[in-house]
């Protein structure tokens, strides 16, 4: 849609008489949803031949639709939650989560409130008094991100200083990071590095992408710490750093050479395992990636200190690792 500042007119043509006013502005302006919509005309920012309607009008046909602006929402803002976090360390300026799989760390900046909820955001501001604020009302002490079906260590700012002093050493490479992820099939080396630009997908904007023309540097290490096979396939378990932190960064690289994550079935993963050979046939499946930050390293914001942690597969995933026949 336009910017506030403009007016869109729109006339009605005969063949749509009878259609709900909602329905029809729904169909004729891209990429703005029904209830947005609603709220534009409960704002009186749609006017029906000058006149402010309902949402269910019925049109007549050559009428002539304005719509004056945008939608105004409340600003959003994270509220504590009452939610368990596995805290590793703490102290004055930062702290350690270990996340768990199934939570986003921040809402998304296009949610309204009502979506705004079970995030680790949310649960931070309920354990700690403060936090940083850099980030805004919305990403309090978010200093790096994990997607919301990946597990492992994150780093939380609770000064504005540490907050600067972290993002300086992401910034400059400093903070080393370790992931395990178990792949469909095996790697043809033992090691290798990924080093392509990713992008957002224009066709489905969920995805990234390595085949874009404007991507951004991405690069991606990873070694084979194991191979499996069994009844369900062939997998390898890998060790990987990365030297730059894109969205969806890991996923999106082992997708693009042949081997999506278990589970990740935005990037290719099939949804089910199915096993082949002896007499009957069975399923697995897991309900999150196989995607696990089990080690940071990195430098105090505030002392200087060197701080090294890890954390070890959680549960679900050496479960399921013992399902497939590891």
């Amino acid at each position: 849609m336009s910017d506030s500042s403009s007016i869109q007119t729109l006339a009605v043509p005969a063949e749509a008489a009878g259609q709900r006013l909602d329905q029809w502005l729904t169909s004729q302006v891209p990429d703005v949803s029904r209830v947005r919509i609603q709220q534009l005309i409960e704002q009186k920012k749609i006017l029906v031949n000058g006149n402010s309607p309902k949402p269910s009008m019925r049109l007549r046909g050559q009428e002539e639709i304005v719509i004056t602006g945008e939608v105004e929402l409340p600003p959003l803002k994270a509220f504590p939650e009452d939610i368990p976090l596995d805290v590793i360390y703490e102290d004055e300026s930062i702290a350690v989560i270990n996340k768990s799989a199934g939570m986003s760390v921040h809402a998304g900046s296009g949610k309204d409130q009502a979506g705004n909820r079970g995030t680790l955001v949310n649960a931070l501001l309920h354990r700690f008094n403060k936090l940083s604020q850099i980030g805004g009302e919305l990403r309090p002490g978010i200093v790096h991100r994990l997607d919301k079906e990946t597990s492992g260590l994150v780093i939380v700012a609770k000064s504005d200083k540490a907050h600067r002093k972290l993002a300086e050493q992401f910034s400059r490479r400093e903070i080393r990071k370790i992931y395990f992820a178990l792949v469909h099939g095996w790697m043809k080396t033992a090691k290798g590095t990924i080093n392509s630009a990713i992008s957002r997908d224009v066709v489905r904007r969920t995805r990234m992408t390595t085949r874009g023309s404007h991507g951004r540097e991405a690069v991606t290490h990873w070694q084979v710490s194991k191979q499996i096979e069994g009844a369900y396939g062939k997998f390898s378990m890998l060790e990987v750093k990365i030297e730059t932190g894109r969205t969806h960064q890991i996923r999106v690289h082992l997708s693009s050479i042949g081997h999506p994550i278990v589970g990740d079935t935005l990037y290719g993963a099939p949804a089910k395992l199915l096993s082949y050979g002896g007499t009957g046939s069975k399923q697995a499946s897991l309900d999150r990636n196989f995607l696990h930050a089990s080690a940071i390293q990195f430098e105090h914001p505030i002392s200087n200190r060197q701080l090294s942690f890890q954390q070890p597969l959680p549960a679900e995933l050496s479960d399921f690792l013992r399902e497939i026949g590891d």
